[in-house]
């Protein structure tokens, strides 16, 4: 499937791009490719006589959909935690853990010992898993070096996995992700002397997209971070928040005052947060893998978000404590089995729902003027890449028009 300019025929198109048609389904379809950009889609039939003599690839009835995108991961860090895993399976909580110096920290001890090229190394083999899921899109945060330097490195190593890997990388700086060791009991001394000027060097680095935080009584509580968005907005970098995840500390109504791309986790989210989020327009960013790990039993509030418009997306959270996952696919059946999301609701959730998430316009959906990002499946319902578990059914994988 090379080439700038070629024809896909036999195909269903889930398009996601809204419509009568559940997934925006066109059966019977066809999809003409320019310059890395699709130029037309709908019915074989119709296809118009500009494009007839171009190349054609016949996809012998399989569906294609846009690349998925993983909005939210950690796939840039240090080590492992397996160890702590089996700490939680013998009693102890994600809190008392980290309490005890574990979780976050304990990964920031080995991102602080890697350089960045020991992290680009780490990272590849879990991007690659992902691209085999048709991933095209992955967004990488900082958040386990918790100094100016380590900060900088790891969104130096998220940025070159785009020229390792066809992908598109998206970064959010997190640097308030954890209070280090060295500031314990003095988050608001962190905050100014090492989250701020190791934002603003990332920024004039051209390394961050956008401004992440953990807003959680383990990490930082809401007034804790006005700070950090206020330079945010000051940098003119859009900002996203992990609320409401082990309680409700009203940081999802915060983001949504800033305009946030997204609240992420939200299970201890209450209506109002929820219509803050509606108001502002922010995605909510659900995140089932973390709380499948924790063993956790309160669920996001689905229905509520669904009652209020609000969009939902869907993301790994691939990170080496409490998301240790590469499934996007995964991650779609956990939203539907355990969420009980739709299985149209997990793929808008991976695609053009995930695609609002991070503030991108060129990709989700299968339309002209959408960057060509594909992902071909050997099923013939789209419902069948939420149902199954443990299978991978990609045919092909195009990004930016090329497989």
């Amino acid at each position: 499937m090379q080439g700038d300019r070629q024809v896909f025929t036999g195909l269903s198109a889930a398009t996601m791009a809204g419509g009568a048609a559940a997934y925006g389904l066109i059966g019977e379809a066809a999809i003409a490719v320019s310059d890395g950009q699709i130029a037309w889609v709908g019915p074989e039939a119709e296809l118009p006589l500009d494009y007839a003599d171009l190349l054609r690839t016949d996809l012998g009835g399989r569906l294609v959909t846009p690349g998925l995108i993983d909005c939210h991961t950690h796939v840039v860090h240090g080590g492992h935690r397996a160890v702590e895993f089996e700490m939680r399976l013998n009693g102890a909580s994600y809190e008392e853990v980290a309490r005890a110096g574990g979780g976050i920290i304990s990964t920031v001890k080995a991102t602080r010992a890697a350089s960045v090229e020991a992290l680009i190394a780490e990272a590849l083999p879990r991007v690659d898993a992902m691209l085999a899921e048709g991933v095209t899109v992955i967004e990488v945060k900082s958040g386990y070096g918790l100094d100016r330097e380590t900060e900088l490195n790891m969104l130096r190593a998220a940025r070159a996995l785009a020229r390792h890997r066809p992908v598109q990388v998206v970064t959010s700086f997190l640097g308030a992700h954890a209070v280090p060791a060295e500031y314990k009991g003095r988050a608001d001394a962190y905050i100014a002397e090492v989250c701020l000027p190791a934002l603003k060097d990332a920024h004039a680095e051209g390394l961050v997209d956008a401004v992440d935080a953990f807003c959680e009584g383990i990490a930082f509580l809401p007034e804790q971070l006005v700070p950090l968005f206020e330079a945010a907005r000051g940098l003119g970098l859009p900002v996203k928040l992990h609320a409401e995840q082990l309680s409700n500390l009203g940081g999802a109504k915060l983001a949504a005052g800033y305009g946030a791309l997204s609240a992420d986790h939200i299970e201890y989210l209450d209506e109002d947060g929820v219509k803050a989020m509606a108001g502002a327009g922010t995605t909510a960013v659900i995140l089932p893998g973390a709380y499948y790990t924790l063993r956790e039993t309160q669920m996001p509030p689905i229905e509520l978000l669904r009652q209020n418009n609000v969009p939902m997306a869907l993301a790994t959270d691939c990170n080496p404590g409490s998301a240790p996952m590469t499934s996007l696919l995964l991650a779609m059946n956990m939203g539907c089995t355990l969420f009980r999301m739709t299985p149209e609701e997990a793929l808008k959730g991976v695609t053009v729902t995930a695609a609002r998430a991070l503030g991108l316009k060129d990709c989700g959906m299968i339309a002209p003027g959408m960057r060509a990002d594909l992902a071909v499946w050997n099923v013939s319902h789209p419902a069948e890449l939420a149902y199954r578990i443990g299978f991978n059914p990609l045919h092909a994988r195009i990004f930016g028009g090329k497989n």
